[in-house]
């Protein structure tokens, strides 16, 4: 089709592992959102991310042509303890890590940025859940519980990444 521009297809991912990984074909239509695959950890308590798992996701992800991995960057948090912070920067590699094992490329979106763009700044956290719910109401079973913010964020980073492109 000449003179068309054919939507860029990408992957918006919150980190962690209540997270959530949605798939875009077009900014106002998520293709799929899976929450992020976890297992229990071999070493010490808790899950961590399953990377077997997301190595699926991604495989099925690439072979419907996404082009680009859009990831929220993450950082330490005050008053949060050494182990969860090494879990959550570990969470943080292992997405990179089988990102570019798929050869895709990646655009790290801090908190901050993609909150600003959707007047969260300041809000409750289930504000977050409320507004994707308004803005991708054929997602709304997919965000019926206040533990669904995982899914919530990584849609609206997703159509924020939209207004990077």
């Amino acid at each position: 089709m000449r003179g068309r521009k054919q939507a860029k297809k990408i992957l918006s991912i919150d980190v962690g592992l209540t997270g959530a990984i949605v798939s875009f074909s077009h900014p106002h239509s998520p293709d799929k959102i899976w929450d992020m695959p976890v297992m229990e950890s071999e070493y010490g308590k808790g899950n961590v991310i399953n990377p077997y798992f997301l190595a699926d996701i991604f495989a099925e992800a690439k072979e419907d042509r996404v082009s680009h991995v859009y990831i929220e960057q993450v950082s330490a948090m005050p008053n949060q303890g050494v182990s969860s912070m090494f879990k959550f920067g570990s969470s943080f590699g292992v997405l990179q890590g089988v990102s570019a094992g798929f050869d895709l490329p990646m655009t790290f979106i801090t908190p901050q940025r993609w909150k600003k763009y959707h007047n969260l700044i300041g809000t409750k956290k289930d504000d977050a859940r409320l507004l994707a719910i308004e803005l991708f109401p054929d997602h709304k079973d997919n965000l019926k519980r206040k533990k669904d913010g995982g899914r919530a964020d990584a849609l609206l980073i997703g159509q924020y990444a939209y207004s990077l492109i």
